[in-house]
């Protein structure tokens, strides 16, 4: 089969997911990825045929979405024109990750699709909400990428079409170890706004990974990490707890390895409030705002002994094969 497969690149969770499917997907046929939006700090290892500036988030300072930039960096003339051209009726299969360009494609082109990855579980009423729910956030989740089918990614399942998270097979396959430090992922915070925090903790050591970053470097109680697979795995695997923000692929996968987590979500990010409010439910502790007592509430989170759930790893191959059988169904 020819096989299409759409990436949304506002981050690196929906890429990293991509390059973990993509040895499975092999088997069914030949995939053609494409690549909409220019947030990812990951080095791709794909086949991508097709680029698209899309439509990508961008961040304030500490920890917010600004939607200035982002509203001002769409271009509506220019996504039609990308939809419009897109060859999906040369595929056999086409399978978009919540990308929007790809879903207007389909309905001009009147071509089969199905969404696969963790916004598609919010389709289903039954997913964790937060307490005040979004009229808006709700709305993007129905038609920012429709599709004819659905397969959704979450931490538990909690609709019939909604299959555990896809963890790295080196995750999967990790020994892991406490080695004492503290791993941080935070990408809509600079650096600024939270260094000093880290730096009154002082008898914690943390390993900090910024897309700013050109070299691994300590000073201090804290070593900077430029914003590498490889290297966050390893650190993740061997650390007491992440702090991290409120997405989906990083608490999963260290839900999955038995790690401490602390979730700050990007404020206003309705995702993000949602998938905090389903970490909650795990007993995961989550932020809504960070103040100057942040380095006391990082001292007493790592002081609470805490013990969650370990969730479900994804069958990524019997996953692909439940989306091919019911393909067009």
């Amino acid at each position: 089969m020819k096989i299409f497969y759409a990436i949304q690149a506002t981050g690196n969770g929906h890429i990293s997911r991509a390059m973990q499917i993509y040895p499975y997907l092999q088997k069914f046929g030949t995939v053609d990825f494409f690549l909409s939006g220019n947030n990812s700090s990951l080095q791709i290892d794909l086949p991508v045929k097709y680029k698209s500036k899309g439509c990508s988030l961008y961040y304030s300072k500490c920890g917010g979405l600004d939607y200035w930039d982002i509203v001002k960096n769409i271009n509506p003339i220019q996504i039609y024109k990308e939809a419009k051209a897109l060859p999906l009726k040369n595929y056999d299969v086409v399978i978009n990750d919540f990308d929007s360009i790809t879903a207007l494609a389909c309905k001009l082109q009147k071509v089969h699709s199905v969404q696969l990855g963790h916004q598609a579980s919010f389709i289903s009423k039954n997913t964790p909400r937060p307490e005040k729910t979004s009229r808006m956030g709700e709305f993007i989740f129905k038609n920012y990428a429709p599709a004819s089918q659905n397969i959704g990614l979450h931490f538990e399942r909690y609709d019939s079409f909604i299959h555990p998270p896809i963890i790295k097979e080196e995750i999967i396959q990790a020994n892991p170890k406490n080695l004492k430090h503290i791993t941080i992922y935070l990408p809509s915070f600079d650096k600024d706004c939270l260094e000093k925090a880290f730096k009154s903790v002082a008898d914690v050591q943390f390993h900090w990974f910024l897309d700013t970053v050109k070299e691994e470097h300590t000073l201090g109680n804290i070593t900077y990490f430029p914003v590498s697979q490889k290297q966050f795995n390893q650190s993740l695997i061997n650390c007491e707890g992440i702090i991290t923000g409120g997405g989906f692929e990083t608490p999963a996968e260290a839900l999955y390895l038995a790690k401490k987590v602390l979730s700050i979500p990007i404020k206003k990010h309705y995702e993000q409030e949602c998938n905090a409010a389903a970490l909650s439910k795990l007993g995961v502790p989550t932020l809504k705002n960070i103040g100057e007592d942040f380095g006391k509430e990082i001292e007493n989170w790592l002081n609470t002994n805490s013990i969650y759930p370990k969730i479900e790893a994804n069958n990524i191959s019997e996953t692909l094969q439940y989306l091919f059988d019911t393909y067009k169904r």
